[in-house]
């Protein structure tokens, strides 16, 4: 619901703030609340090509979703499942729903190397939607590996092992996070 969806956005905000030292000015907020920009298609998609157009080696990045998450048919042929999934923004209906290969195109690959991402995907259907080869879920004790995940079809969407080793420590890096939350 719209009221958890708000509570998760600032207590993650807070925590940024007071644990991490971010600066609030440095932060980007869509949220439908009439006070922020809303998380709509275009603004959610803008806001995740400007991490990829601003972040340089050395930056660190935090990117929170809370709200809605869906699966489509896959129509790609890259999900063993046969479903992509995907994000959905307020105005779905309209401008239709985010898919996990839109968010590796637009989010994931222009990551520049050294600047260090972690992605906290709050919704149902997130534990593959940055379509990577890594999972970390609430029930899970340590990132594992997605036994069905095609590392070669990885290889060829991201450039590199040295971009999969990046994925790696973004798993690491949330699993840190989340113990960091869970300790108080």
């Amino acid at each position: 619901s719209f009221f958890w969806n708000a509570v998760d956005v600032k207590n993650i905000k807070k925590y940024l703030t007071e644990v991490q030292g971010f600066n609030e000015s440095e932060m980007l907020i869509l949220m439908d609340d009439g006070n922020h920009h809303p998380p709509t298609r275009k603004n959610i998609i803008d806001a995740f090509k400007r991490i990829g157009e601003y972040s340089n080696a050395g930056d660190v990045v935090f990117v929170h979703y809370s709200g809605h998450g869906g699966r489509v048919r896959d129509t790609s042929g890259d999900e063993d499942d046969g479903y992509d999934e995907t994000l959905i923004p307020v105005d779905f209906q309209r401008a239709g729903q985010i898919v996990d290969d839109d968010i590796l195109k637009i989010l994931v690959k222009p990551i520049k190397a050294g600047v260090y991402v972690t992605v906290l995907m709050d919704c149902c259907h997130s534990g593959t939607v940055l379509d990577l080869p890594y999972r970390f879920s609430a029930d899970d004790s340590q990132m594992r590996i997605d036994q069905g995940f095609n590392m070669n079809s990885m290889l060829g969407k991201l450039g590199g092992a040295a971009d999969v080793a990046a994925c790696a420590c973004l798993g690491l890096c949330v699993a840190q996070l989340l113990a960091d939350i869970l300790a108080g």
